[in-house]
């Protein structure tokens, strides 16, 4: 789903949160449900449109598997979007280029994780994005994107 910006009520732009996903996402609800849960990313898309709906922001909601891919997407979001919520997979633990692209493209990040990352093994207790993020969610299983997006919401807001 792309979602410009669009004309609220009061005819100011909406805010503008990227949701982006990682590798494997798109086998939510398929691949280890045990740690992942049985939702899929369609439901996480949903909850996302939801969250979006009642705090009257925009998302643009995207999954790659691919490294570069993503990281065209983050630099995208330069002078695009207001704010980025973002569930890495693997190359939270991998990817120095996520790392670097998150921070050149000076916007705040909320980096998600469906599992809890710290009660796993342990090259999964470390992530290059957290370095680049304002908050960490991880254990609250897809209501995570809904927790970030009201939190970036919340700061995108008291920076306005």
């Amino acid at each position: 789903m792309t979602a410009p910006k669009v004309l609220s009520r009061g005819q100011m732009k909406r805010p503008l949160i990227t949701v982006l996903n990682g590798p494997n996402l798109n086998m939510l609800g398929l691949r280890q449900p045990g740690i992942y849960g049985h939702a899929t990313l369609d439901d996480v898309e949903q909850v996302c449109i939801q969250a979006a709906e009642r705090l009257d922001v925009a998302i643009d909601f995207r999954q790659t598997n691919g490294e570069g891919e993503l990281v065209s997407w983050v630099q995208e979001c330069r002078g695009r979007a207001d704010g980025i919520v973002i569930n890495p997979a693997a190359y939270g633990h991998t990817s120095i280029a996520l790392l670097d692209a998150l921070l050149a493209v000076e916007l705040p990040v909320i980096e998600v994780h469906i599992s809890n990352i710290h009660r796993r093994e342990p090259f999964r207790h470390h992530t290059y994005v957290s370095q680049a993020a304002i908050g960490v969610i991880c254990g609250l299983g897809v209501r995570g994107y809904a927790h970030a997006l009201q939190a970036i919401t919340d700061m995108i807001e008291d920076e306005g």
